[in-house]
Formats: structure tokens, sequence, C-alpha cells
């Protein structure tokens, strides 16, 4: 069974949206074991969504869109479906009665325009939408079926997993393509600490593997994805024909991975800390307090989380942390010493395990030839000792804040993950 995914909308022609439905409902697709060959963008103009749908139509199964199906004039979508799909559009009591029941939740009044999205074409099956006033919708046409979906994330997804998700199995199961082994399954590995370069360099003979099991190399800023993805008969077999790959990967970069599929370096972070119940906080002046939002962004932060810092000033820096004037007139806010006493600061401050110090040069401005825009220097406090990297980052302004963070966060991770190597190693010569 083949889909293609139509994305409408003159802003994400536009570029004043990023397009992140087209690769949540690749995916959907890809674990339901339906193929997907052709992905289309198409603006808000009549002849040109109906020739895309129709070619849809002409080169797949199903027709997934997003997008278009609000109250305003530009909201085509569903109009242009029934035309398609040769059917008159008719006023759906329930949809109507779904609609009133949400603008009712928020003490409002019901807009006229609104009333627009009760129009659903005629035999559609209708699909609820409980955070939004967009209903989606089904139309089968023949063998063939068309999907509506609305275009913000947060109503499109629950819907395509909630609903699509379920009937498309179903469709699925039903043309026997599970019985002749097609479903498809997949695992991210995710590295950081080694540039993509590096990765392409040992994977290369894993990169050119065809048939069932198939890699892919995927480069983001700061870290860097493998993807094993497996076509089986079961999802057992598939499972099996991925772990082969994964010990391979994971023998060649133990050190540098920090998580599978959706998991975030912070996340992975928060759990090492409480496994190791170990507390952690701050000083922060080139990232402005990234650090601490990514911490904190994860729940269950609040058990290993005690306070983060901004010192952006050297007078902050100094009250703050106890960073000595002397250090600062001597080496500059930028430099190693700088970063160490921050870190140890931060640490004795708020009384934790683990202290973060991080200075550098953001940029566009203020590099020197001595210390270039992209400067970093990165401590890591602990009862027992201080450590201090330095890097230079490329990028703008954000990609340099961002990249900062990724190595501070990594940098405990590597700490972490060497304080539980030493632990094993105890404890298999106490073994002995």
């Amino acid at each position: 069974m083949k889909a293609e995914i139509v994305c409408i909308g003159t802003e994400l022609l536009l570029g004043h949206i990023v397009n992140t439905n087209n690769s949540f409902i690749a995916k959907k697709l890809a674990e339901i074991g339906v193929d997907s060959y052709f992905q289309t963008t198409v603006g808000d103009n009549p002849k040109r969504l109906a020739d895309t749908i129709r070619t849809g139509l002409e080169r797949a199964d199903i027709v997934i869109t997003t997008g278009g199906l609000g109250p305003t004039v530009d909201d085509i979508t569903t109009r242009i479906i029934a035309e398609v799909a040769g059917r008159r559009l008719i006023l759906e009591t329930a949809v109507l009665k779904e609609l009133s029941g949400f603008f009712k939740r928020q003490n409002k009044k019901m807009p006229k325009d609104n009333l627009n999205q009760a129009l659903i074409p005629e035999g559609a099956r209708w699909l609820r939408n409980p955070f939004g006033t967009a209903p989606g919708f089904i139309i089968e046409c023949g063998p063939k079926a068309i999907i509506a979906l609305p275009g913000p994330p947060r109503e499109m997804e629950p819907m395509m997993r909630d609903y699509v998700g379920p009937y498309l199995e179903s469709k699925v199961q039903g043309s026997g393509r599970r019985a002749q082994g097609m479903i498809i399954k997949s695992k991210s590995i995710k590295l950081t600490g080694i540039p993509e370069v590096k990765v392409n360099g040992k994977v290369k003979d894993l990169l050119a593997l065809s048939g069932e099991v198939t890699v892919g190399i995927y480069s983001r800023l700061g870290e860097v994805e493998l993807k094993i993805m497996a076509k089986a008969h079961n999802e057992k077999h598939a499972d099996i024909e991925i772990k082969k790959i994964e010990k391979i990967i994971q023998k060649r970069f133990k050190e540098y991975i920090y998580g599978v599929n959706s998991e975030t370096l912070e996340a992975a972070i928060v759990g090492l800390l409480i496994r190791h119940k170990k507390t952690i906080s701050t000083a922060e002046s080139c990232t402005g307090g990234l650090i601490s939002n990514r911490i904190t962004d994860v729940p269950g932060s609040s058990r290993i989380f005690m306070e983060g810092v901004v010192s952006y000033s050297n007078r902050s820096k100094t009250l703050e942390l106890n960073v000595r004037q002397a250090m600062l007139k001597k080496y500059g806010a930028v430099s190693s010493q700088v970063a160490v006493e921050m870190a140890r600061g931060i640490r004795k401050k708020a009384d934790v395990d683990i202290g973060i110090g991080i200075t550098g040069i953001a940029g566009p401005s203020g590099g020197t030839k001595a210390k270039p825009a992209g400067l970093v220097y990165i401590a890591l406090s602990r009862k027992n000792g201080t450590i201090c990297r330095k890097f230079v980052f490329l990028g703008s302004r954000k990609e340099v804040k961002h990249q900062a963070a990724q190595a501070a966060l990594n940098l405990v991770r590597l700490q972490l993950r060497g304080e539980k190597r030493k632990a094993q190693s105890e404890k298999h010569r106490s073994a002995t």
C-alpha cells in the first residue's frame, strides 16, 4: 500500500512556517508498513491543489492532506477535495455540535465563519479534533481514499495517531501486506561530541547496506543520528535485524552515544544524575541560561537541579560567584581561569555535587585574533577537582549558544560515564 502526503499552505512555500508534519506522518506510515514515495507542498491555489490531489490518487492508494481546514477564505481544502471526489458538501450536525461545545467551553460565541467547518463532503467519515475547531475527515473513492487533517501539529498529530493510524492498520491488514512480510521498523542511535564527517568515515559499510536492513546518517547542530530501518514479515524478525546493526554501532561509537529514538541529551543527563544521586547547578555567561533551561525542561529535574545563575557581567561574576577581580583583570572574562572559578563558585554557593561554569564570545562581534567569536570555555567542578575544556564553535550567535550548551551537557555525561566505568572496574576487582 502506498500513501502520498500533501501539505497545504502558501506560508509553507514562503518558508514562514517550518513543515514538521511531513516527517511526523512519514514516520507513522513507516511504522504501519505503508510506503510513501512522494511528498508535496502546495499553496492555497484551487487549481494547483486539485491537480496535486488528483496526481496523488493516480500514484498512491491513500492521499493524506494537512492544512487548509480553517474558517477563513483561503482555507479551501475541504471544498477542493469534495470537487475531486465528486461529492457535494453537507452540513454535519455532529460537527456543528462539537464546534458549539468548543466555543462554549471558552465562554465565547461561535463566529459565523466557523460554520463553514461543519461542512463535510457527503459520505465522508469526520474525525474529532479536541484541540481546535477544524475536524478532519476520511473520504473513500472506490479502492482509494483521501484523508484530510488540520495543519497545526498539536491538532494533526493526535488525529493521525488516534484515528488515521488505526484506519490505515485495518487497510494494511485487509490487503494482506503484513502476511507478505512488509512491516517497517526503525531505531535511531543518537551521538554527540563527534562530527558527522568522522561518523561517516566509520560507517561507510553500513550506509552501503541495501535490502531488508538499511542505515541512514543525519546531522543536526551538535549531534549526529544513525537511523536503522528494517523491513520484515513480523516485528520480532525486524527487531533481531535492527539489534545486529545496533551492536555494531555501539561497539564503534560507545563513548559518543547518549540515547536512542526521541531521547534528548538533557533527558539523558537528568536520568544519569538521578541514577548516580548527584545534584548540579550552573553558572552561565555566554549561553544566557540555556543550559539550565534545557535541564529544567525535563520532568523530574527538580530532584537534581538546584540553582542556575546567569552572570553576564564581570560585576555579577564577582558578586554571585566569588570570581576574583584579579583573575578577571589578568585573564579576561573569557578564559579558562574564570570558567573554573565560576564552576567552583556555583558548586559551593548551591552546595551541589557538580558545578558548571561557562564563558565565551557568542558573536558575531566582540572577537579578536587571540579570542575569536565562537570561543567558549566550559568548566566542571566537583569536590575532588575541576576540569576545563576549550571550544571554538562556528555559526550564528544562536548556533554558538546551542553548541556550547550541548558541549556542557555532554561534559557532564562523560564525567558520569567515567564514574560508572570506574565503579564497574572496582566491582570486578573485588569479585576476583
